[in-house]
């Protein structure tokens, strides 16, 4: 069974991988104080992303699958295109039972200042308070994903960060092949064949500031 991932607010965005069991209370964790950087090992290339210390939650969620692992052996499974230039790469764990942790509080934009620009990290999600393992890379710029921009109270999406390097490598998955049949309603047409392999996800070793 697949479900809605991201919620149709805008552009009938929605992800495609199965409906998860929710925990009562999303998961609050622990806030990282800094930006941090990660590598994304992909069979299309290597992606540098960073966290943003404006979304703790979001952040610490998305370094939590990264240290444990979680994203390891994963994929890029949807390239949604939504004009000259700009659409949605989305990966992540597809709600898979051992690897998922228990959902996150929303972090909206509208309290972080936090933009869906060419190059954010986003969460994928359902309803707010229900994102867990899955994200999207935004291409080119996307306002109507932020909160209050698609209707009056929608709470959007939940960016998190940012790509520092290898936004090529995110355009040539979003306009890498897609199946013809995969995926349900108007998400058909949007699922990657094949899809683009996660090897791994490592924090970047930053060295220590020099003695003085």
């Amino acid at each position: 069974m697949i479900r809605r991932s991201l919620l149709a607010v805008v552009l009938c965005l929605v992800a495609a991988v199965p409906a998860p069991a929710l925990a009562q209370e999303p998961a609050r964790a622990a806030a990282p104080a800094v930006a941090v950087r990660v590598i994304l090992e992909t069979t299309a290339g290597t992606i540098l992303v960073e966290t943003d210390p404006r979304a703790p939650v979001t952040a610490a969620n998305f370094l939590r699958y990264v240290d444990e692992g979680r994203f390891d052996g994963t994929d890029f499974y949807r390239g949604m295109e939504l004009g000259a230039g700009t659409g949605v790469v989305q990966g992540g764990t597809a709600n898979a039972p051992d690897r998922i942790l228990p959902p996150i509080a929303h972090e909206p934009t509208s309290q972080t200042g936090l933009r869906h620009v060419d190059g954010a990290l986003s969460m994928a999600r359902f309803d707010p308070g229900t994102a867990d393992g899955d994200f999207f890379i935004i291409v080119g710029n996307l306002p109507g994903f932020d909160a209050g921009r698609s209707a009056p109270g929608d709470a959007g999406f939940a960016v998190f960060g940012r790509v520092v390097e290898g936004m090529d490598v995110v355009r040539a998955i979003l306009a890498a092949p897609k199946s013809p049949t995969e995926g349900e309603g108007f998400m058909r047409g949007q699922m990657l064949d094949p899809r683009v392999r996660i090897v791994s996800a490592r924090r970047v070793e930053t060295a220590p500031p020099p003695v003085r």
